[in-house]
């Protein structure tokens, strides 16, 4: 039963009136209770207590609400409702009934009680309650699945060739059910509650990812973006906007997930502008990974402009260019056409961190590009001297 501590002073203006001391006579109480939707109140149970005497009266209200005690001697008494309608047994506030006349006590449990909750919007908390439980359930679970999915991920970096395979595959089932989970949590989120479907989203385009869905996971991202719109966001959606690109054979189509994707670290960019550097470097990777270096030089580049201290990106420019250098005949030799700017990629990738893990593959690099610029001599012109 409900226990609420009510409102005496917006009930009881009753009490004050001037104390009058008992006295002969009789005196009734009546009133009319109505309940929390502030209609009358039928069958509620009145209770009339005189705490100095520890008498008490009980009278139950008519059809109306409306109920009367007679008999009362003048005293301050003690009123109590119960009622079954209203999930309500509780005390209610304190009356002066002074004799010879009707002392008239209006109960409005709305007032008591503040409009407290019908049964219907109890039932509906209730709903409200388990649906959010319902929602973290899942979403704990998502999260443990991916736990145990970045787990495996560093596990299978060092484990041995032959136990690859099922590490990989117990993991790719981790983040499948990670899938699951947050799509379950989403579905559980209410409309308005914007900030939880944005988070549950982003996590669910994680586990996508992870799954290597990235076209799922591309679109998680892009929603949470929209609902509300944060740099890594717009990061995550960029890198999975690439990772689709470069799985398409279809030349147009690709170009539109990079020029999309380009849009997103733009956008990132513009929320935070220290993020551009990752992102761009991302879906440089990306290309890389994929053997599309050409494609890969603009975000490099970009990448670069946005963080220039960074090692690795300017290894990978570096690589990018040289996968372009051409080769021609001329005369004797052969002469090696080197893009604008690769040497001072990997020099700056030196500059960067002259102790670093590219250090050394980029100086190596250079003493090949050094070599090249010398040309070399074909296979023609060593018979010719020969003879």
């Amino acid at each position: 039963m409900r226990r609420l501590i009510p409102a005496w002073g917006a009930l009881f203006v009753a009490l004050l009136l001037p104390a009058i001391a008992a006295a002969q006579g009789t005196a009734s109480l009546a009133g009319q209770v109505t309940g929390l939707d502030g209609k009358p109140d039928p069958d509620v149970i009145v209770t009339i207590k005189n705490p100095d005497t520890g008498q008490s009266w009980q009278v139950k209200a008519d059809k109306d609400g409306r109920y009367q005690q007679l008999g009362l001697l003048g005293a301050v008494y003690e009123i109590a409702v119960k009622s079954e309608k209203e999930n309500i047994d509780s005390p209610v506030g304190k009356i002066r009934v002074t004799t010879d006349q009707v002392n008239t006590l209006n109960i409005k449990l709305k007032d008591i009680f503040g409009g407290g909750p019908s049964a219907e919007e109890v039932k509906k908390r209730e709903e409200e309650e388990n649906k959010f439980k319902n929602v973290k359930l899942h979403f704990d679970n998502g999260v443990k699945a991916m736990d145990d999915a970045n787990a495996l991920q560093t596990q299978i970096k060092t484990a041995p060739a032959d136990q690859k395979s099922s590490l990989q595959e117990k993991r790719t089932a981790d983040c499948q059910t990670a899938v699951t989970e947050f799509q379950q949590a989403e579905q559980g989120v209410g409309a308005k509650e914007v900030k939880n479907h944005a988070v549950i989203l982003a996590r669910l385009g994680s586990a996508a990812e992870c799954a290597g869905k990235y076209d799922a996971a591309a679109a998680a991202f892009q929603k949470a973006a929209e609902l509300q719109p944060q740099p890594g966001y717009y990061l995550a959606y960029a890198t999975n906007l690439a990772n689709v690109g470069v799985s398409l054979t279809d030349t147009t189509a690709a170009a539109a997930k990079f020029t999309d994707a380009n849009a997103a670290c733009e956008k990132a960019v513009s929320l935070d502008a220290t993020i551009g550097a990752a992102c761009w470097k991302n879906l440089g990777i990306v290309l890389s990974n994929k053997n599309r270096q050409k494609e890969a030089i603009a975000p490099l580049q970009k990448a670069t402009q946005s963080d220039p201290k960074d090692a690795q990106t300017w290894f990978l420019l570096g690589s990018a260019y040289t996968s372009l250098i051409e080769s021609k005949q001329q005369g004797d030799k052969m002469v090696y056409v080197i893009p604008p700017g690769t040497a001072e990629a990997y020099q700056k990738a030196i500059d960067a961190a002259p102790n670093g893990p590219y250090a050394a593959q980029a100086k190596d690099m250079l003493a090949s590009l050094a070599a090249m610029g010398g040309g070399e001599e074909t296979s023609l012109s060593s018979k010719k001297k020969k003879k």
